[in-house]
């Protein structure tokens, strides 16, 4: 491929990305960057909380005490703060709370694997009893009709 064709395929595709990047609403660059935040919160909930304790704590530290810009920026901190323990500690009980039922779930599914063993422990002991009273009567019955074969066959054979 030449260095023109290659020229060529690079701005295709730069158009490409200009033409999608063009489609694309704010809203859309919104709502990525909300579900971004979203699966990284829930995946990393401790480091979150941490990066909001930091970024309040570093807002503290660049105010004045004494400034009314300082009690706000630290005021919003706290809250944000807060907020993040919160959520944190929301994601920690829904956490507890799926660990809890899976629990349950598991629990309930080895309650119907023994009942389950139980019936079809019950059902082959049935089976083998029933096999073996079916055995016995054809093994008597068999018996029978061998001890009367040979008793006809002794009286063919004495008359």
């Amino acid at each position: 491929m030449s260095s023109k064709e290659k020229r060529d395929e690079l701005r295709a595709k730069i158009e490409a990305g200009e033409q999608r990047n063009a489609e694309r609403s704010v809203g859309d660059y919104a709502r990525d960057a909300s579900e971004g935040a979203t699966r990284f919160v829930k995946e990393h909930p401790v480091a979150a909380v941490a990066g909001v304790a930091a970024v309040g704590l570093a807002i503290g530290a660049m105010t004045r005490p004494g400034r009314r810009a300082g009690k706000r920026a630290g005021a919003l901190a706290t809250y944000a703060t807060d907020m993040g323990l919160a959520y944190a500690s929301g994601l920690l009980d829904q956490a507890g709370d799926v660990a809890r039922a899976g629990g349950d779930r598991l629990e309930d599914f080895g309650d119907d694997i023994a009942l389950t063993a139980r019936k079809a422990r019950r059902s082959a002991v049935s089976t083998a009893g029933n096999t073996q009273d079916d055995v016995l009567s054809l093994s008597r019955k068999a018996a029978r009709r061998a001890g009367r074969s040979y008793r006809d066959a002794k009286a063919r054979i004495a008359s």
